[in-house]
């Protein structure tokens, strides 16, 4: 007699709907902090800001994430997906346009650093609404598509950032993108509704196990995501100033090329996280994408010092590709292993821990490149993936 297996859990047509929601909102949240590091070309090469300086504005977004990723994934947890997302799109749009309206550097600066601080919302809920509305064997898949928001905004920042700024000024792009994010305001009020919940006692509340006192797991995560983030936001931040700098390409082609990375890179996530459904393992693909790192930021530096400009750029698509492949894996993960009464501060966590890296990739790694050159400096950023994937666990963790 052949053993009964239990049927495939069906993912209702509304969890895709949710899900296209929190891409969307996202996906344009992450091209309004990525919009002052497709300014870095002009600011640096143009009006001769120190390199170093220019990554330090296009950090301050990321800045802002930081003092709030861990807040909105209180709120979203106490509260719901629904209003964090649609209000903090509110507040993401309005520091756009103030930031479009301001003609100091110093201020813009600060206005952008609160657009980062209010687009975290995005960032902390959509999470949620993945682990909520998808079965366990679809959320690898489910938020391998999520995770592609980051690098599909990415990708529209590259296309657009330099033609709008080239022929209206560095303060167009900020206009469109507080337009864009406008629109999904209200889109998301009206149309994103909050996965259901178990109804809890106040008695489970009280009783409910903090899991980061449950062991070490959750830790080493967030750790191996803080190493991984080091290559994908060096790749992100100056991989067209490099291309335009040191591989010789126009502004307009290697604008080009970025978006594509990062569109690539996007359906690679996906692709990603249906093999670790496959694999009905998170923590083994991630240690495989931690390998590939080492592999794609060495071949970066050895072809940026042999001047190879095709190859050179070639091999930065696929470096690229490569890099944000963690995110999806690292982020299911954590969301599996802190359970759903703890999951929005889990990644709010997950996502500050990258971002303190991240905020500090523009000022340091600028200023190691202009003491060292593009092709050490990348050679050094190798490091951080060699680090990671002793961390990674060996085995996943499910908590429900």
């Amino acid at each position: 007699m052949r053993p009964q297996t239990s049927a495939p859990t069906l993912t209702p047509t509304k969890a895709w709907r949710m899900l296209a929601l929190g891409v969307a909102a996202q996906a344009a949240g992450t091209m309004l902090v990525s919009t002052p590091v497709y300014l870095i070309p002009m600011l640096h090469l143009e009006r001769n800001m120190p390199l170093a300086q220019a990554g330090a504005l296009a950090a301050a977004p990321t800045i802002g994430m930081v003092l709030t990723l861990v807040l909105w994934g209180y709120v979203a947890d106490r509260f719901g997906e629904r209003w964090v997302i649609s209000g903090g799109l509110v507040l993401t749009a309005a520091f756009s346009f103030a930031a479009a309206a301001t003609g100091n550097l110093v201020w813009l600066g600060v206005v952008l650093a609160l657009a980062g601080a209010a687009s975290a919302s995005t960032n902390a809920a959509s999470g949620r609404v993945v682990v909520g509305w998808f079965p366990k064997e679809r959320r690898g898949f489910a938020m391998g598509i999520r995770q592609m928001s980051q690098p599909l905004g990415v990708a529209v920042a590259a296309l657009i950032v330099p033609p709008l700024a080239e022929r209206f000024g560095i303060h167009a792009p900020l206009l469109v993108a507080g337009v864009v994010l406008a629109l999904l305001a209200i889109g998301c009020a009206l149309w994103i509704e909050n996965p259901p919940r178990a109804q809890r006692s106040a008695e489970a509340v009280r009783a409910e196990v903090n899991p980061y006192f449950s062991g070490g797991f959750l830790a080493r995560i967030h750790l191996v995501s803080m190493l991984l983030v080091l290559p994908q936001f060096t790749l992100a931040t100056f991989g067209m100033v490099y291309m335009i700098a040191a591989l010789g390409w126009s502004a307009t082609a290697a604008g080009l090329i970025i978006g594509a990375s990062q569109f690539i890179g996007a359906l690679g996530r996906i692709a990603i996280g249906s093999l670790s459904d496959r694999l009905g393992s998170r923590v083994r693909v991630l240690r495989w994408v931690a390998i590939g790192a080492i592999v794609a930021m060495i071949a970066v530096a050895v072809t940026g010092a042999l001047d190879w400009s095709l190859v050179g750029a070639v091999i930065l698509v696929i470096a690229s590709t490569i890099t944000v492949a963690d995110n999806g894996l690292a982020y299911t993960s954590v969301a599996e292993a802190a359970g759903t009464a703890w999951v929005g501060r889990a990644l709010g966590i997950q996502n500050t821990g990258q971002f303190i890296v991240a905020s500090a990739v523009g000022p340091g790694i600028g200023a190691l490149i202009s003491l060292v050159g593009y092709p050490l400096a990348f050679a050094a950023v190798a490091i951080a993936p060699l680090l990671a994937v002793p961390i990674v666990p060996r085995n996943d963790l499910h908590r429900d």
